[in-house]
């Protein structure tokens, strides 16, 4: 695949979609918003029913978990509103919904951003990932660990909710005053919530309608995150040969979903875009994609077609591509 090198043009095409219509912004915080506690209000009620009408709920409500987290991720690139203020204030907001410090996350995910794809620059924000050589090289025992990292079932099922529910909630000496502080506010607020909900409708209540929607939401979350940078034919480089808006059209991938998935994903399947330019709002995503014939040749990953991905495990550098632990070991027989 090639695209040109003619970097004025690119850049043109993406500024015109690099504002945000507060219309469309307020719309989107509505229509998400509402529906989430409106679920959760359901899900309390249907406790007198069912659980299993609240475990069916909380699938949807996790669904709009993960469109509040997409704004949440917009207000700290400032894509979501116009004025700073107004970012900070509603992404503090979202990131207490959705057990995520504001500044601490995004500051991780700033220098995702500037790094990604580059294999000199690995370990802030990202998936850990091993190179063959690095895997072959190191110790029996972080081999295993290594692999216990990356079996599905560990970074999914258990590794999302340990993410938001545990490591959100600390702090690490990367983090400036105001970081640290917001993580303590979040944790704060999260638990005058919890004691909120213990003298309301009760702790064991509150958990058995939360923690499925933490469950759930984390796992689609996590899941986006990673198919986003974990494909086949996904292009790293080293530092010397790295390249942002290379590594922004063929390191990132174009997730495409049924309409009702992309919907509530905050169109982020077009990743490839938002890494082009992370000033642009979920919304017009999809939108600069389509009237933009510089992504034409974009290949499109189906979700069907990425279940596959969870099997990649190792940066092969010599022939450039993701592959699985038995390809590797078929490699060294």
């Amino acid at each position: 695949m090639s695209f040109s090198n003619n970097q004025p043009s690119w850049r043109e095409v993406i500024l015109k979609y690099a504002q945000p219509c507060l219309r469309s912004s307020l719309w989107q915080f509505t229509n998400s918003l509402i529906p989430y506690f409106g679920l959760l209000f359901l899900m309390y009620l249907s406790l007198q029913v069912s659980y299993f009408l609240t475990l069916f709920l909380s699938v949807f409500a996790a669904a709009f978990m993960v469109r509040l987290f997409i704004i949440f991720h917009d207000c700290g690139h400032g894509s979501f509103f116009k004025s700073s203020k107004l970012n900070n204030s509603i992404g503090i907001f979202l990131g207490i919904l959705t057990f995520t410090p504001y500044g601490k996350w995004h500051r991780a995910h700033k220098i995702h951003h500037t790094t990604v794809g580059n294999l000199d620059k690995r370990g802030t924000g990202d998936v850990w990932v091993l190179t063959v050589d690095e895997f072959i090289n190191i110790s029996k025992w972080k081999r295993m660990f290594y692999r216990v990292y990356r079996n599905p079932f560990i970074m999914f099922l258990i590794g999302s909710p340990l993410i938001f529910l545990g490591l959100n909630r600390l702090t690490n000496r990367h983090l400036n005053r105001n970081e640290r502080l917001n993580v303590y506010f979040t944790n704060l607020t999260l638990l005058l919530i919890l004691v909120a909900m213990y003298f309301t409708i009760g702790l064991k209540a509150y958990l058995m309608i939360q923690l499925p929607v933490i469950m759930v939401g984390s796992v689609m979350g996590v899941w986006l995150f990673y198919v986003q940078h974990q494909f086949e034919g996904v292009h790293w480089y080293r530092q010397e040969d790295w390249d942002y808006k290379t590594v922004a059209l063929q390191g990132s991938s174009f997730y495409k979903l049924p309409k009702v998935l992309q919907w509530f994903s905050g169109n982020i399947g077009f990743h490839h875009i938002h890494h082009l330019s992370p000033k642009i709002p979920n919304y017009k995503l999809a939108k600069c994609h389509k009237e933009n014939e510089i992504f034409s040749e974009i290949n499109a990953i189906t979700l069907w077609a990425s279940l596959k991905y969870m099997k990649l495990r190792l940066w092969n550098e010599q022939s450039r591509q993701l592959i699985g632990f038995k390809e590797l070991q078929s490699g060294m027989q």
